[in-house]
């Protein structure tokens, strides 16, 4: 089966935007995945056909109501992990896009204005997501970042399976410099090492760069990265404890 993607939002209007071009486009129109658009104000059971109101206890912008957005998820087929596009929500991952691709597909809320009703998290299976320490006017932009990130991993997506294995965060290092014609641009050479055809040296000169921007730029990713090296196997920690 496909992966299916429901987002459900105020705008439907913009999806499948730039999901509709380039691989992801390709991939759409091939139908390894799906999309679907939902209406959240189709929901709203008032005349105005209202899905926010001010906050509790008082305070600047609306709040999206529990309620209507309570019916919107529980329209949509379940099975698949439903995720809500938030800044408080936990950073996504690399290792949570590929847990994400590796299923059936996703649903996906976009909030609004000043947020949800914290009772929606409650009441529901939720998985809030931020895709980083900024604020956007919304979720959609944040829900076609988190869809371009599994879409790319489908199989058949991309041209060659192993083409994304080397990019950032999929080793747990950003990756490498990358070079290509010409050798030589505005007196800046290739690398000799990666001119001279010795796949041993070309490996172990990547594998350096990739350590070593990590360390300089990203020091989190280098910390958790060395941390998950020294870890010994598990079988190793029990026989220790049972020394």
């Amino acid at each position: 089966m496909a992966f299916t993607a429901t987002i459900l939002t105020l705008y439907p209007e913009m999806f499948p935007g730039p999901l509709g071009i380039s691989l992801a486009g390709r991939a759409l129109r091939e139908g390894l995945w799906s999309l679907e658009a939902v209406q959240i104000r189709d929901f709203a059971t008032d005349k105005h056909r209202s899905v926010d109101d001010t906050p509790a206890g008082g305070g600047a912008g609306m709040v999206m109501r529990a309620d209507v957005l309570a019916a919107a998820l529980d329209s949509v087929a379940p099975g698949r992990p439903v995720l809500a596009m938030t800044p408080r929500g936990r950073p996504l991952a690399q290792e949570r896009v590929r847990g994400l691709a590796d299923g059936p597909g996703v649903t996906i809320l976009c909030g609004r204005f000043e947020g949800i009703d914290e009772r929606l998290f409650e009441g529901r299976e939720i998985e809030q997501v931020s895709i980083g320490d900024y604020i956007l006017s919304g979720g959609e932009m944040a829900a076609l970042t988190l869809l371009d990130a599994c879409i790319r991993l489908l199989p058949g997506v991309m041209g060659a399976p192993s083409s994304g294995m080397d990019e950032s965060f999929e080793t747990g290092l950003l990756e490498y410099p990358q070079y290509t014609r010409p050798a030589t641009w505005e007196g800046r050479t290739i690398p000799e090492v990666l001119r001279s055809g010795d796949h041993a040296r070309i490996e172990a000169w990547r594998r350096a760069q990739a350590e070593t921007d990590t360390r300089l730029r990203r020091p989190d990713l280098w910390e958790r990265h060395e941390g998950a090296r020294v870890q010994p196997p598990s079988g190793a920690r029990r026989r220790n404890r049972n020394d």
